[in-house]
């Protein structure tokens, strides 16, 4: 996609204005904090801006030379460089100036639910979990378990956890929707193997000013938390169901020991969903097409099949396919598949931009 020369004069016009505002010394307050946001914006925009300037203008001056025979072979090589090299740093360019998402930024909600398939496939949801914790720890994020429904036998019926950092949702969204496994459990003593689900869904965490909850909205039980196999966790009522009546969603939390905190981290889960509903309802198509991608839990509804006899991950929404499982669920692993999805977004809208 090649950018406009008036474009690329305006990104770099409008940065060293930018530049100027900052070294005045004249901003204050939160003058200040919203120059320095938009500078942090824009810089690397302008940079690429300056970088396809430069080498348009290199271009420019290489073909001028080629009318000159003691030039002409030095400038068709180093033309033939900078043209196959321009074509990335335009496309570059072009990603950076794709409108946002606005919840881009912001930390996420990870739930994640064991679907078809049982013991087995809880079992791979806290296989899930333990991938997206590793590849957490790779990015610098932190997470942190916010409620928990253990299975048994091991692994998780539904796990919810706060993952907190630095691009955190531009980077998880993508993983929500139906995962399945193939494997041998190891209760099959007939070494059969056995497809199990599990569904992901990653929601942006909004701020407070992002959603206003009344209290009058709210309607919060409280009751004695009681763990797998019936055992109580402990003898008071600190378990909080909390459901918000104008959009009948329900949320409960009995992990922890205080009332209070397992109150705080439902209304976070809350505030969440109705964040997400209300991103679903101002985004139309796009908003059905990723509620479609969430799916129902049902082993058909895939988006990624973990096949463990054959040591391969296949993501089936852009036909790709990894031999290297363990390094996908250790975490590591996990990064190829992230970046080939975002890559295929960035590459779908700017398709639609050109057409």
């Amino acid at each position: 996609m090649t950018i406009p020369a008036e474009r690329l004069d305006q990104i770099t016009h409008r940065f060293a204005e930018l530049e100027a505002r900052m070294a005045s010394g004249t901003l204050e307050g939160d003058a200040f904090v919203q120059a320095s946001r938009d500078y942090a914006e824009l810089e690397p925009v302008a940079k690429l801006a300056l970088e396809v300037q430069a080498m348009r203008a290199e271009m420019a001056d290489l073909a001028d030379m080629l009318a000159d025979p003691e030039m002409k072979a030095m400038a068709e090589e180093e033309l033939a460089a900078i043209r196959a090299a321009i074509p990335e740093k335009e496309r570059a360019l072009a990603v950076a100036l794709l409108p946002r998402d606005s919840a881009d930024a912001k930390p996420a909600m990870l739930e994640i639910r064991a679907g078809t398939g049982g013991d087995e496939a809880a079992l791979f949801a806290g296989d899930l979990f333990r991938m997206y914790e590793r590849f957490a720890a790779e990015q610098g994020w932190k997470v942190e378990p916010v409620s928990m429904n253990a299975s048994e036998v091991g692994g998780f019926k539904e796990i919810v956890a706060n993952v907190a950092g630095t691009g955190v949702f531009a980077k998880l969204k993508f993983e929500s929707g139906v995962h399945r496994v193939q494997r041998v459990p190891a209760t099959e003593s007939g070494g059969r193997i056995h497809t199990s689900a599990a569904t992901v869904a990653v929601l942006a965490e909004p701020d407070e000013v992002d959603v206003q909850i009344e209290e009058k909205d709210l309607k919060i039980d409280v009751y004695r938390a009681s763990g797998a196999g019936g055992q109580h966790v402990n003898t008071t009522d600190s378990a909080v169901r909390i459901t918000h009546l104008p959009t009948n969603t329900v949320v409960t939390c009995q992990d922890g020991r205080s009332q209070h905190k397992n109150k705080e981290k439902a209304m976070q889960v809350l505030r969440t969903r109705l964040y997400d509903a209300q991103r679903e309802a101002t985004q139309g198509a796009e908003a059905e097409a990723r509620k479609a991608m969430v799916g129902s839990g049902d082993r058909s509804e895939r988006i990624r099949t973990y096949n463990f006899p054959q040591g391969r991950v296949t993501d089936h929404r852009i036909g790709l396919t990894l031999h290297k499982l363990e390094e996908v669920l250790a975490g590591p692993g996990l990064a190829e598949l992230v970046d080939a999805l975002i890559s295929e977004d960035e590459g779908k809208r700017l398709a639609a931009l050109s057409e």
